[in-house]
């Protein structure tokens, strides 16, 4: 959730929002600042890596800012049937800008996002190298 940076402008816009976040802090700020704006707000404060998302339950999946690669086939499960899910992340390119993640855990490959999901409609790739260089993804499950 990020302290509610996609969940707070996605529950403005009327959607029914589930935010996780393994950050307690981030998970109360932002049902916190969805309170204040008369706004309702689904939040888990959770590691995924032990509980994972319910199955085929999301229509829109977003992750930003964020790698973990063990968690790809998950995210994915957890998308209803055409679901879409919106993925924004570093790439190795990042390194030689001298600002943000460094480690390979967390850095995608040239191409690395779009090839985990070439089981899935891709609506839009695009890999950016300034002012930061990041990968950008919006795929929609296949039935």
């Amino acid at each position: 959730m990020g302290r509610g940076r996609h969940a707070l402008p996605l529950a403005r816009a009327g959607f029914r929002v589930f935010g996780v976040d393994i950050n307690p802090d981030a998970v109360r700020d932002a049902v916190a600042g969805a309170r204040g704006e008369g706004l309702r707000l689904l939040a888990w404060c959770a590691d995924l890596t032990r509980h994972p998302l319910p199955i085929a339950r999301f229509d829109l999946i977003v992750i930003s800012r964020y790698l973990q690669r063990g968690l790809f086939p998950d995210l994915k499960a957890a998308a209803a049937a055409h679901g879409v899910v919106l993925y924004e992340t570093f790439t190795t390119a990042q390194r030689a800008l001298g600002s943000g993640p460094s480690s390979p855990d967390h850095l995608l490959e040239p191409g690395e996002l779009r090839r985990r999901f070439d089981d899935w409609d891709v609506l839009f790739y695009e890999e950016t190298f300034e002012p930061e260089a990041v990968a950008r993804l919006a795929a929609r499950r296949r039935s």
